[in-house]
């Protein structure tokens, strides 16, 4: 496309996924790059549902948010197509689709999720997708007396650990609350709970699982080789429980036409440019980034969209990826809220408390999205009570 027709018609963007970080992305270049950008997005999914709450679903709460996702892509000023992506021909600048269709682009955005592996196969492994799924028959053995000893285990790779320690809290409370003695053992390998929000949070959150009754076991590689049968390492120690309940292990979605790095994630500059590729750019839980969190994705897509409106002509620099995670930690109590920022894959400066540090006070934070979607619901409040 020549400089003629991009002011004509503005730069082709095409954003594939129907996650947090799509959605960022796309309401960010319509605040960035207004009238600057044509943007389609390409995604499978009809609903936009925050993932991040429906680890609270198995336990009585009521079901995670969900958004009808045409109306969002609507607002951002965007199209949506109802696909899946199937390949990348970067060299003509077309996205291929599951159904056939062939999407051309002047730049190409992936914002996809990852792929979810059972690392051990006697555990119950946690996928947000069917989470009340996948529990309920764990919940009704616990209030039944039939589970007395559960484990709750991070594999070494481990992308975003808040999950288990928040299933691990709410079983522990669930058991306390029907009163059934449960003993709850959390194994992780990092040097301390939540070590990547650092001591200050890692200390608060250790208090919090003390509270819990939950014991914890850090710096611990753990293996299932049977059911019911945990051996660790360092040290050869063996845990006797009933029931092992695992964080996945994470993949990325290998995409035909992009380069990919190990186990298939996509690497990205700290701009969300796909390193060794003209007009690709990447955000979300598909980069290399280790932290596969909604909003780390929205960080990303931020960076990208900056991006993406200074080549449509917007008067801004981008500005790269420096990310600072803001987690909300559930319990069976108050919520702990947490912030790190993030160098070297470690946070070196955090804050935690029982207030949110960010606004909205969302699980997932983000630039644009949340607004967004705060701003949809006090809408609706308000139309239904008028």
């Amino acid at each position: 496309m020549n400089s003629d027709s991009k002011a004509t018609s503005g730069l082709r963007v095409v954003i594939v996924g129907g996650g947090v970080a799509a959605m960022e992305c796309a309401l960010a270049l319509k605040e960035l790059a207004p009238g600057l950008t044509q943007t389609t997005v390409v995604a499978p999914n009809a609903e936009l549902v925050n993932r991040a709450m429906t680890v609270r679903e198995p336990f009585a709460h009521p079901q995670a948010q969900r958004y009808p996702l045409e109306p969002i892509v609507r607002d951002a000023g965007a199209e949506l197509l109802v696909d899946e992506l199937a390949w990348v021909d970067p060299g003509a600048r077309v996205l291929h689709t599951q159904a056939g269709a062939e999407v051309p682009y002047d730049e190409l955005v992936l914002a996809l999720g990852a792929r979810l592996h059972a690392r051990y196969t006697h555990a119950l492994t946690i996928d947000d997708r069917k989470l009340d799924e996948t529990m309920h028959g764990l919940i009704q053995d616990i209030e039944g007396g039939y589970a007395k000893r559960v484990a709750f285990v991070a594999p070494g790779r481990m992308a975003w650990p808040l999950p288990l320690y928040e299933l691990a809290m709410m079983t522990a409370g669930r058991a306390y609350d029907v009163g059934v003695t449960l003993q709850v053992t959390l194994i992780t390998p990092e040097d301390a709970p939540l070590a990547i929000f650092g001591s200050a949070a890692s200390e608060a959150v250790a208090a919090r699982l003390q509270d819990a009754g939950v014991r914890v076991l850090c710096s611990a590689y753990a293996e299932v080789p049977q059911a019911g049968q945990i051996v660790i390492n360092p040290g050869d120690r063996h845990v006797e429980v009933d029931r092992v309940v695992a964080l996945p292990e994470l993949y990325g979605p290998s995409v035909r036409g992009i380069p990919l790095s190990e186990h298939g994630f996509i690497r990205v500059s700290a701009h969300g440019r796909v390193v060794d590729l003209e007009h690709v750019f990447a955000a979300g839980d598909c980069t290399e980034f280790p932290l596969k969190h909604g909003g780390v994705g929205s960080q990303q897509a931020d960076a990208v969209a900056e991006s993406l409106a200074a080549l449509a002509g917007a008067d801004l620099t981008p500005k790269p990826f420096h990310p600072v995670v803001h987690g909300m930690l559930l319990t069976d109590g108050k919520p702990l809220f947490l912030t790190a920022r993030i160098t070297g894959g470690q946070g070196f400066s955090s804050e935690v408390g029982e207030e949110p540090q960010w606004s909205p006070p969302s699980k997932v934070a983000s630039r644009y999205l949340a607004p967004y979607l705060q701003a949809r619901e006090s809408a609706g409040a308000t139309a239904s009570a008028s």
